[in-house]
């Protein structure tokens, strides 16, 4: 069985790990932060603190792209992308990463506390009971303070998320 997870594109990209689990892992990725993917690579600004991690990233990124733009994969998301809350067929990255795109639909529920893009990732959680995965502690911290019901792990924490076996929120 597939553990599933609400993650933004970036994190893939930049954490090695998530693209080699030892279980199967279904990503579940908002389609707003595949647009950034697009931003980052086109952009002249760094994404990773140093070069060398620059580089890899910033291939992992095109790597990416290059996976949703295949015209089998393209047109599965243009379909997900027609309606609010649509979700991709599942799109596989290899034998254990599999990722459904989500035209997530940021309605401000929970006003100025969470950017777009977390309430677009809470939202999903909420609507697929699905944790999420972040690598940013100020997230945790706040959807803990304001009380929203979903699971959250740390990145630091993606293995043992794996492979813990936890119930549906």
């Amino acid at each position: 069985m597939r553990k599933c997870f609400v993650i933004e594109a970036v994190m893939i990209t930049v954490y090695g790990e998530m693209l080699v689990p030892k279980q199967p892992v279904e990503y579940l990725v908002p389609y707003t932060t595949i647009s950034e993917l697009y931003e980052m690579i086109e952009s002249k600004e760094p994404v990773m603190p140093f070069s060398v991690d620059e580089a890899h990233v910033r291939a992992k990124i095109s790597e990416l792209i290059a996976m949703l733009e295949e015209p089998f994969n393209k047109k599965k998301l243009e379909r997900a992308l027609a309606t609010p809350w649509g979700k991709s067929p599942p799109l596989p990255f290899n034998d254990h990463v599999t990722f459904i795109v989500v035209n997530a639909y940021e309605n401000a529920e929970y006003g100025e506390e969470f950017d777009p893009i977390e309430t677009e990732m809470i939202l999903t959680a909420l609507r697929e009971k699905a944790p999420i995965m972040t690598d940013q502690p100020d997230l945790v911290d706040r959807i803990i303070e304001a009380t929203i019901p979903v699971q959250i792990f740390d990145m630091d924490d993606f293995e043992f998320a794996v492979e813990e076996d936890r119930n549906p929120v």
